[in-house]
């Protein structure tokens, strides 16, 4: 079991003794009334799967949607169940009409997958992709609007910008973009796995064309939960990643969700766990949550800044980052990284049975913290403590 911790809540979680987890932004594992849930949910599906599937599902389904929409912001009619917020990206990609000489631009904080997903498709169609570089550091939430659209040209046929950047941990100003690209009558596909419960989000406020999230991150839903968010005028001829029968098997009105909710015999459960894990976090308090997960990010940061000469890459502020926080570290690169894994975040794990990812961005190495409800101050002082020692052990 992870250190003691003075909340409760963080019993819910059960990790194997000696583990220190520091990498939801990863994976964020589900605590256990969100597992049991799941669990139930199986269970009446495998207790008669033609029930289940055929007269049940449907509207299990949208009762789910329902309370995921409250939590989001928006209408439960312009929101989709998907695997996670690569598989909606795919989708977005795939129902953009590129055309020769169309760009796609992306900043250069932007997840690796989905800078992929959208170089393939625009090779496929002569379309390109075009990166804009962000401030470094970044100070100023205007310059990452004006450093966005000083790329942008008549050409631009689609936006795409994280909520919360995956390498670096970024909150960006999205509704300011949003807003700027609606006025220059660009689409937006908003990547956001990382903000759901790390921050308040309010689709029908962000005004975006798209919007593709997980909720097995900070909402911590099961693995294979996630959603993509559309706006109506776009609904229309949207295909899934797998097609398949793509109509309600209850004989009910035709639905754009049919296509994305009937991918053939799948495992449902996840998507039906959502309204636990919105309720779990719910009880413990969003800002409780948010407030006391950002102290112990800040407090891994200024501890980590203590700890080399780098320099951060955001002001110290809730408004730069929240439950995430990515530090950089002065440690040397290595050949193969980040293919393979660096020396230091498998000394991390193998030797302190810490699970936290090295990054490398901008040829630069740093280290993401994350933090949750099952985090304490302890595991930072055992990651600060490995952390120097491994430091000493390659000065020896």
């Amino acid at each position: 079991m992870m250190n003691s911790s003075p909340h409760s809540v963080a019993t819910d979680w059960q990790f194997p003794d000696g583990v220190t987890y520091l990498n939801h932004g990863s994976f964020g594992p589900s605590p256990l009334p969100v597992i049991e849930a799941r669990q139930e949910w199986l269970r009446q599906l495998e207790a008669n799967p033609m029930d289940f599937f055929v007269r049940r599902l449907g509207s299990l389904l949208e009762e789910s949607l329902s309370e995921l929409a409250k939590f989001v912001g928006c209408r439960g009619d312009n929101l989709v169940f998907v695997s996670n917020s690569t598989d909606a990206m795919n989708v977005v990609a795939r129902d953009v009409d590129l055309q020769p000489g169309d760009e796609v631009l992306l900043t250069d904080h932007e997840y690796g997958a989905v800078v992929r997903i959208f170089g393939q498709f625009c090779s496929q169609t002569g379309a390109r992709t075009v990166l804009a570089r962000l401030p470094d550091p970044l100070t100023s939430k205007a310059d990452i609007v004006e450093a966005i659209f000083e790329q942008v040209s008549e050409r631009t046929k689609l936006l795409v910008v994280s909520h919360i950047t995956s390498p670096t941990a970024v909150t960006l100003p999205v509704r300011e973009i949003c807003a700027r690209a609606r006025e220059r009558g660009i689409m937006v596909a908003v990547d956001g796995p990382h903000a759901p419960a790390q921050i308040d989000v309010q689709l029908d406020e962000l005004d975006c064309d798209y919007y593709c999230a997980s909720c097995h991150k900070w909402l911590s839903a099961p693995f294979g939960a996630g959603f993509l968010y559309v706006r109506s005028r776009h609904k229309q001829g949207l295909q899934p990643n797998i097609i398949s029968w793509g109509r309600s098997f209850r004989g009910e009105e035709p639905n754009w969700k049919d296509e994305f909710h009937w991918p053939g015999t799948y495992d449902p459960t996840p998507f039906l766990t959502v309204p636990v894990a919105i309720r779990f976090l719910k009880e413990y308090g969003l800002d409780r949550f948010r407030t006391e997960t950002h102290a112990l990010a800040q407090s891994a940061r200024v501890r980590l800044l203590e700890m080399t000469d780098a320099a951060p890459i955001t002001p110290d502020s809730p408004d730069w980052y929240g439950s995430m926080v990515t530090v950089p570290i002065s440690v040397p690169d290595e050949p193969g990284f980040p293919i393979q894994t660096h020396s230091l975040q498998r000394w991390l794990q193998t030797e302190k049975g810490i699970e936290i990812p090295v990054i490398r961005w901008k040829d630069r190495l740093f280290m993401r913290v994350s933090c949750h409800l099952y985090n304490t101050p302890a595991d930072l002082d055992l990651l600060l403590a490995s952390f120097a020692e491994w430091q000493q052990r390659q000065a020896d």
